[in-house]
């Protein structure tokens, strides 16, 4: 990034859903500018500690672990006032955890419906109420919610997940007006399709199905929905994000701002 080396020195951000992934790549960039670190989300111990403390040699910062379940308000709340205890408040919140389903609407399981509701969208809600009064406390803050090209667009067999991600949007334009002279923003990033591990599985089972190669698997996957055959990296996201919370993007706020290879371009 151009913005300065350790430039987030100081500052705590909190990542939901960084053991992996989107999460990981983000919280890695923000932990490279020099804010601390909480993580959270689901997995094996031992390995989330390996990565933890990992992350804190690499980076030279403090780096906490909340295991908090993004679908229960309380456990959102109580990790808010376990960072202030360990860490000091959260400065900058990164919504990020999410699931998914998949099915025609007519066939969509209530519970299905009822848990993507709670994580990808509910939790964003709880978590920025459990941050903003720190937040504007303190006089500044970051609010990063990751939303989706489908939080702009739909896609059929996804209901759940189109109208949490566009409720997503929503919300993160409410928080914008509301702080908008409180030192504090709200932005959304909308990724296409990014490469994760678990992306990476879902093409090496596409080629062995069709008895292709990975590459072409990964052609075909990236023109169902975007003009540029490339996905983007959590690296990328991660670049974005740190960026947001730059002093050059101090009057950027409720903005969905797309990284899609030009998916909703079209």
């Amino acid at each position: 990034m151009s913005i300065g080396n350790k430039a987030l020195s100081g500052k705590v951000a909190l990542v939901t859903g960084s053991t992996s992934g989107i999460g990981l790549g983000i919280g890695r960039a923000l932990a490279g500018a020099g804010a601390d670190l909480l993580l959270n989300g689901f997995g094996d111990p031992a390995v989330i500690e390996t990565l933890r403390a990992g992350l804190a040699a690499e980076f030279a910062v403090r780096v906490a672990y909340s295991r908090a379940d993004m679908s229960k308000a309380s456990e959102i709340a109580a990790m808010a006032i376990e960072a202030e205890a360990s860490l000091g408040g959260i400065d900058i919140l990164v919504n990020n955890a999410g699931i998914q389903f998949v099915a025609p609407i007519e066939d969509f399981p209530e519970d299905r419906w009822n848990a993507i509701i709670a994580i990808n969208l509910s939790a964003v809600f709880h978590g920025m109420k459990a941050v903003i009064p720190g937040m504007k406390k303190k006089g500044w803050g970051r609010i990063i919610n990751v939303a989706s090209a489908h939080g702009l667009v739909a896609s059929g067999q996804k209901a759940a997940y189109v109208a949490a991600k566009h409720g997503v949007l929503g919300l993160t334009k409410v928080a914008a007006i509301e702080l908008a002279n409180a030192g504090v923003t709200a932005n959304a990033i909308c990724p296409g399709w990014v490469l994760t591990p678990l992306v990476d599985k879902q093409l090496g089972a596409r080629a062995k199905e069709e008895s292709i190669t990975v590459d072409a698997a990964a052609k075909e996957f990236l023109a169902e929905k975007q003009p540029m055959a490339q996905f983007t990296t959590p690296e990328a996201i991660g670049d974005l994000a740190v960026f947001l919370c730059s002093d050059a993007a101090r009057t950027m706020t409720g903005v969905p701002l797309s990284i899609d290879g030009g998916w909703v371009a079209q």
